[in-house]
């Protein structure tokens, strides 16, 4: 263990050991002051064992589900514990009540259902969101106003993002003079927002990691959990729905509770398909996948008065993942969303190519601006083992969540964007290969070829409608 951040003296539990589990163990090891037996891996595949076992940590085979979660857990989660949840098709709700009702602190990186439970047709579509997952664990703080910590989305995305997002603000803010001084809480971030012309932000992801191996027909091939990939890209497309949009989508929904700061879209997320752009390799097309940053993202910088709204920013995931999954998503369309016979994640056989993810910020009258985490393999693999790139960006923020937990246990239920983002960063970025910011003169207006008519805004390159290409 070197370079300690933080000592703890209960248990460890991490739930699914894939390639985040994995990825993030050494992490976990390396900058917290725990004894690898205090550390219990729990996951339904055995051939992880070996891996597990060369660290030292305890492993359980069982495959938890709604009928055995608490034969299974109760047994090894007391007071002061941790649940790491890195799995996939277990209730992120039903865990982190288990969690509160324990006194045991807790962290995962998405919020997930009971598995099936967003495949099923008989669901209203708005129920199969991830803003109502969303709505479902954050009706808990009126039961548990404190109590132990529990980090909701605390991965790269979400989870990074939004701590990126606000130091690309202030590094906005710094380049226009602007006498600002980091903001304390939500309300002052959205005035800084506001004050920039934020209206729109894209997490721009463009991951360029190749292998030898060739894809398989039926075969799903990723850089991270096939999964979880799977299951996010058959649901709804979601974005943060801002103030300045002027046109509504013709297949856009409002959901009939909650909030309202986001709007859901009546097609999977790897049917839509938006134009953006990374330092990286420049103009891309990326799918506008679901994610729970683009809702909460929106939320946080919402800002109202007298009960309306005054401003939100529009917020979305464009992601462009490697050659291979792009491939796999195609055939998955062509399979009617049917689930792959075979996974493959692409890691120790990764043989180049990068992972570029940050956020787009889009300010009216202004170049759009990108800071985030251009990390290659090659650096990944001097900085941590059993990581693809894409993985090391999201083990280094769970790592990140993991400590700002155990140094304050009892702050109830927390999403990123009520962290503090530059010690979360501070333990992040030597992690993340060059993190930077870009302007760009690009828009999604740039080169378009008006050969065939095209609906859209000039007067607003920022329009959602102008991004969007299916």
């Amino acid at each position: 263990m070197t370079g300690a951040a933080v000592a703890f003296r209960k248990r460890l539990l991490i739930l699914g050991f894939g390639c985040i589990g994995q990825g993030v163990l050494p992490l976990l090891l390396r900058h917290i002051a725990i004894r690898p037996k205090q550390v219990l891996v729990i996951t339904p595949h055995v051939a992880d064992r070996a891996l597990a076992e060369s660290y030292g940590v305890s492993f359980m085979t069982r495959q938890v589900t709604q009928e055995n979660m608490l034969a299974v857990l109760l047994p090894h989660l007391d007071a002061g514990d941790f649940l790491l949840n890195l799995s996939v098709g277990v209730s992120s709700l039903a865990l982190i009540t288990l969690c509160r009702e324990r006194g045991a602190l807790y962290l995962d990186t998405c919020i997930e259902p009971w598995s099936g439970q967003l495949q099923k047709a008989v669901e209203p579509l708005e129920r199969r969101t991830n803003y109502a997952q969303r709505e479902a664990v954050l009706a808990l703080r009126s039961a548990y106003q404190t109590g132990s910590t529990a980090v909701l989305t605390h991965g790269a995305n979400p989870g990074l993002v939004s701590h990126l997002l606000k130091q690309a603000l202030l590094n906005m803010a710094q380049d226009d003079d602007l006498p600002i001084e980091s903001p304390k809480n939500r309300a002052a971030w959205a005035q800084l927002a506001a004050m920039l012309g934020m209206c729109a932000v894209q997490i721009a992801e463009h991951d360029t990691q190749s292998s030898a191996h060739r894809k398989q027909a039926g075969e799903f091939v990723n850089t991270w959990s096939v999964d979880a990939f799977v299951e996010e890209a058959c649901q709804p497309s979601e974005l943060g729905w801002g103030s300045a949009e002027r046109y509504f989508p013709v297949d856009g929904c409002r959901h009939s509770f909650g909030n309202g700061a986001a709007i859901y879209l009546q097609r999977p997320g790897a049917s839509t398909a938006v134009r953006s752009w990374t330092p990286l390799r420049g103009p891309m097309h990326g799918y506008l996948v679901t994610h729970a940053e683009s809702i909460s993202i929106a939320d946080y910088f919402s800002e109202w008065q007298g009960g309306q709204l005054l401003y939100r920013p529009t917020v979305y995931y464009a992601y462009r993942p490697c050659d291979a999954a792009m491939l796999s998503l195609h055939e998955l369309a062509e399979r009617n969303w049917c689930s792959p016979s075979a996974a493959h994640i692409l890691k120790d056989d990764i043989d180049e190519g990068s992972d570029a993810l940050g956020v787009l910020v889009m300010c009216r009258n202004r170049r759009a601006y990108w800071y985030g985490s251009q990390l290659s393999i090659a650096q990944t693999r001097t900085l941590c083992p059993h990581n693809s790139a894409t993985s090391l960006q999201v083990a280094a923020t769970v790592l990140a969540g993991v400590v700002w937990a155990v140094r304050n246990p009892a702050c109830g239920l927390v999403e990123p964007d009520e962290l503090p983002f530059d010690e979360i960063l501070s333990i992040c970025k030597p992690y993340l290969g060059d993190v930077s910011g870009h302007y760009t003169d690009w828009t999604p207006l740039l080169d378009r070829d008006l050969a065939f008519a095209q609906d859209i805004d000039a007067s607003d390159p920022w329009q959602f409608k102008n991004f969007r290409i299916s």
